[in-house]
C-alpha cells in the first residue's frame, strides 16, 4: 500500500498548517455541501429521464487512442482518448492531456487516424487528462493538438460549461443522441474534494444481438449510479462496461513529486479518507447484478490490484485497454 503523500514531504506539511488548515477547513465545508447536491442533481435526472431510440448498431469498434497500458510501439499516459466506430459514424470520446503530451499526437499518428476522420468530439468531463491537459482544464478550454486537424465546426458535446476553439459546442444537459448512434447519458455529478461538483457523461450504445455497450471515461459518479441511469435510457440489457472505474485502491497512476494524486483528489471522499476494498467490493457486486458478458477496463484511473479483483470475481470476459488496440464489440 502505496504512502498517498511521500514522508519527505510531512515536515514541509506540518510547517505549512497554518495555512493549509483553513483552507482544508474550508474545502470541507464545501465537500458536504457538493456531496448533498450531487445526490439530489443524480436523482431528478435519472427520474426525469425518458428511454431513448437508441439505433441498433450492425457494428460497433473501440480504437483506444490514449490510455495508461498500451501496445508495442505506442505510449501510455494516465489520460484517455477513445474513438468509436459504427456503422453510422465515428465518434471521439476524450483527448487525453491532448498537446500537454506528445502521446495523444504521436498515437494518432502510428494509427492513421485525424479530426477528418470524426464526425464528432465528447468530453466525458472537464479534467486534465481527459479534455486536453492542466492548461485546458484551467481555462476550460478543450485542447486538440494542432496537427490533428481543423475542428471545422463539427458538434462537441461537453457535460458542463466550456469552450472548444473551431467546435460547435453543445452542452449535454440530459441524456440525448450523438453521432454514430451513440447516446450520452448527460451529466450525472459527483463531490470532488479538492475539484468541486464536478459533472461526467458516459456513453450507450445498442449493439445487434447483444445488448448495451456502457463507456466511461473516469466514472466519478460511480459505476452504480451510471447504470441506474442507463436502465432508465433502455431496457435492453448491458453486454459490456469499458472504461475507468476510478479505483486507485494500492497506488495511482501518474504520480508527482511523491504524491500518489488519484489517491487523493479524485475519489469522492475526504482526503485523508482511502478508497477501501470495501467500496471495491460494492461496485463489484452491482457490475455482476447486471450480468454484462464483457469487461473493458482502463487501468488509467484504476491500480492493478483492483483489475485484478474484479477480473476474477466478476463472470465476464474482462480485458485491459492498451492505446493503439481496436475491440470489436
Amino acid at each position: 500500500m502505496a504512502f498517498r503523500v511521500s514522508p519527505g514531504w510531512w515536515p514541509v506539511l506540518a510547517v505549512a498548517s497554518p495555512v493549509i488548515v483553513p483552507w482544508m477547513m474550508s474545502k470541507n465545508r464545501s465537500f458536504k455541501d457538493n456531496r448533498g447536491k450531487a445526490t439530489q442533481m443524480n436523482e431528478e435526472r435519472i427520474q426525469a429521464a425518458e428511454p431513448l431510440p437508441l439505433p441498433v448498431l450492425e457494428q460497433l469498434e473501440l480504437t483506444v487512442v490514449c490510455e495508461h497500458e498500451h501496445e508495442e510501439g505506442f505510449k501510455g499516459e494516465a489520460g484517455v482518448s477513445y474513438l468509436l466506430r459504427t456503422d453510422q459514424g465515428a465518434l471521439l470520446y476524450d483527448i487525453g492531456f491532448g498537446p500537454q503530451h506528445t502521446t495523444f499526437s504521436d498515437n494518432t499518428s502510428l494509427l492513421g487516424l485525424k479530426m477528418e476522420d470524426v464526425d464528432a468530439l465528447a468530453i466525458s468531463h472537464l479534467h486534465a487528462d481527459h479534455m486536453g491537459g492542466l492548461k485546458a482544464q484551467r481555462s476550460r478550454q478543450v485542447a486538440l493538438p494542432a496537427a490533428f486537424g481543423a475542428a471545422g465546426g463539427k458538434p462537441c458535446y461537453l457535460p458542463d460549461k466550456a469552450g472548444a476553439e473551431g467546435f460547435d459546442v453543445q452542452i449535454a444537459t440530459a441524456p440525448r443522441m450523438l453521432e454514430g448512434g451513440i447516446a450520452s447519458t448527460g451529466p450525472l455529478a459527483r463531490a470532488l474534494y479538492f475539484f468541486g461538483l464536478t459533472q461526467e457523461q458516459a456513453l450507450v450504445a445498442h449493439v445487434k444481438g447483444k445488448g448495451l455497450f456502457v463507456l466511461t471515461g473516469c466514472g466519478h459518479p460511480t459505476i452504480e449510479v451510471i447504470i441506474r441511469m442507463v436502465r432508465h435510457l433502455s431496457d435492453e440489457p448491458i453486454y459490456a462496461i469499458g472504461g475507468g472505474l476510478h479505483f486507485p485502491v494500492t497506488r495511482g497512476r501518474g504520480n508527482y513529486g511523491g504524491f500518489q494524486v488519484q489517491m487523493i483528489v479524485g475519489t469522492g471522499k475526504p482526503w485523508w479518507e482511502r478508497v477501501t476494498d470495501e467500496d471495491l467490493t460494492s461496485t463489484i457486486q452491482a457490475i455482476r447484478k447486471e450480468r454484462p458478458k464483457r469487461l473493458l477496463l482502463s487501468a488509467h484511473d484504476t491500480c492493478d490490484h483492483a483489475l485484478r479483483r474484479i477480473s476474477q470475481e466478476v463472470d465476464a470476459e474482462v480485458e485491459i485497454l492498451k492505446a493503439g488496440a481496436t475491440y470489436v464489440l
